[in-house]
């Protein structure tokens, strides 16, 4: 299949409070397809205040996918996220020569385009140990192990997040290797197009609508 014949995945990303949703509804009525979000806070149900999930009325107005579909319970992922995603496009694209994906979380926009790199499952007991000590003993510790044990990554490595840090540290002690030597950065190849949208702001404005949001959030009863 070649570039002309195949679909299209249109992706608008930019940063919080840019006006995505209200562009993607009117992108995604002109094309007449679905949206697919890719908000990395968004997909969990319990979390609708904080995360600027789009208001009822517009959900109604376009079907929407991964919008409050798990529980924060539950172990979910960027590789989970890109089999599913990759799984609803084949079904979307057999209906639609295109579809709309948005959104502001850069890292499952790239698993969606360039696929992430195939990791060996954690052991539930290890992950568990490794948050416990993250309580207890802090982060410190865990960054100290990390740049032991991975000093590619350490330096590579958002220090702030736990979260990428027991996670670094799982592949570690699961294979005996280095987290950075299972990155191999391949990118996958796609049975779609991919055209990306990039909004932004004055930044003054941006400020504003943010602010705006919050104020909105709070009155909303985020506290």
């Amino acid at each position: 299949m070649n570039n002309t014949t195949r679909p299209t995945l249109l992706i608008l990303l930019g940063p919080t409070g840019v006006g995505k949703t209200a562009l993607s509804i009117k992108i995604a009525k002109h094309f007449q397809t679905e949206i697919i979000s890719c908000d990395s806070r968004q997909l969990f149900k319990e979390m609708k205040i904080g995360t600027a999930v789009p208001e009822d009325e517009m959900l109604k107005q376009i079907p929407h996918h991964f919008i409050q579909s798990n529980s924060i319970f539950g172990n979910y992922n960027a590789a989970r996220f890109e089999a599913e995603v990759l799984e609803r496009l084949q079904k979307l694209f057999s209906v639609h020569t295109v579809v709309l994906m948005t959104g502001g979380s850069m890292l499952y926009i790239d698993v969606v385009c360039k696929g992430i790199d195939d990791l060996p499952d954690v052991d539930p007991e290890l992950r568990a140990t490794l948050m416990e000590r993250m309580k207890v003993e802090g982060i410190e510790r865990l960054r100290a192990e990390l740049k032991l044990l991975d000093p590619v990554y350490y330096h590579e490595a958002d220090l702030r997040n736990p979260v990428r840090i027991v996670h670094a540290l799982e592949i570690c002690y699961t294979t005996g290797k280095s987290f950075s030597s299972h990155r191999t950065k391949t990118a996958k190849q796609r049975a779609f197009n991919i055209l990306k949208i990039g909004l932004n702001r004055d930044r003054t404005e941006l400020y504003n609508r943010i602010n705006r949001r919050v104020d909105e959030m709070m009155a909303a009863g985020l506290e």
